[in-house]
């Protein structure tokens, strides 16, 4: 309660909070004893954010990485793993329960760099392709991010929860990576993102879904320069780590980082209209909404 109050309640309504993430891909980690009490932790939050009667406008959830499921290819014959399935269908009837979406992370970076001698990265990077054909459903996939998001719709159904709506709570596209990181190029993460931007505006559904338009959240705003592990994992943002620009994706106002304005302080940020409050938020949040709703 203590934390919706400090960090969330004084920033509505001027900050457009739309949900809020109980921990990212629990389930499928290697801390096994955290996937024992998410269920507990999202009905804490929830009950925390309905008793400051904000439930019509946050969403709560639980973002999950495609590690739940036993299967995403072709999106078809998607299911969930059965030693996750004992902890994700009770999760999922508390969502139904309450509304709440289910949140994916889908990354086709993550696909095409595990294996660019079988995947066409430009069916990655919402290129033109030949795509696929999903032969059970008879449905075609120009890209592999709608693949992705309608896997998961797929388990859902056989799950037993077919009318809950997908939400991709994280996607985006490295900009630099090391030797065997294959695609994590500035071009292409400039070229997934500014053609998810567009594909994200014409605000349309996926194969599976037609009637669902897509929502999702891009991954990163800021490079996190001091994340270990490969150099992708520092290079996912729109903005570098001391606030210039990493790659244009269309936004008005926006210049390469070679510009000498190129830097944002706290200043600037305020005066575009962005407060340190949301600042803070976004930063910790590392997404950018991407759902155009004007």
């Amino acid at each position: 309660m203590d934390w919706i109050k400090e960090n969330v309640q004084p920033f509505l309504p001027e900050t457009h909070i739309r949900g809020i993430a109980v921990g990212n891909e629990v389930l499928g980690n290697s801390n096994q004893e955290l996937w024992e009490v998410l269920l507990g932790a999202v009905k804490n939050v929830y009950k925390a954010v309905s008793m400051l009667n904000l439930t019509n406008v946050i969403q709560v959830s639980s973002p999950h990485s495609q590690a739940v499921f036993a299967n995403s290819y072709p999106p078809s014959s998607c299911i969930f793993k059965e030693d996750i399935a004992q902890y994700m269908k009770p999760l999922l009837e508390f969502s139904s329960q309450i509304g709440s979406p289910f949140f994916i992370n889908a990354y086709p970076f993550l696909a095409y760099m595990s294996d660019p001698e079988h995947i066409d990265i430009n069916y990655a990077l919402f290129k033109s392709n030949p795509g696929v054909y999903d032969q059970k459903t008879n449905l075609h996939y120009d890209n592999m991010f709608d693949a992705q998001i309608d896997a998961a719709y797929v388990a859902l159904e056989g799950a037993g929860f077919g009318k809950m709506e997908v939400i991709v709570s994280e996607t985006g596209w490295a900009s630099r990576g090391d030797a065997n990181e294959a695609g994590a190029t500035v071009k292409n993460a400039r070229t997934y993102n500014y053609n998810l931007r567009k594909r994200l505006a014409k605000k349309k559904g996926t194969p599976f879904r037609p009637k669902m338009a897509v929502k999702a959240y891009i991954f990163a705003l800021f490079n996190e320069n001091l994340k270990p592990g490969p150099t992708s994992e520092r290079n996912f943002g729109l903005f570098k780590a001391d606030g210039s620009i990493s790659y244009g994706i269309g936004f008005t106002g926006l210049k390469p980082s070679s510009a000498a304005s190129s830097l944002l302080s706290l200043k600037d940020i305020r005066v575009r209209g962005w407060s340190g409050p949301y600042m803070v938020l976004m930063t910790c949040a590392a997404v950018l909404l991407l759902v155009l709703t004007s």
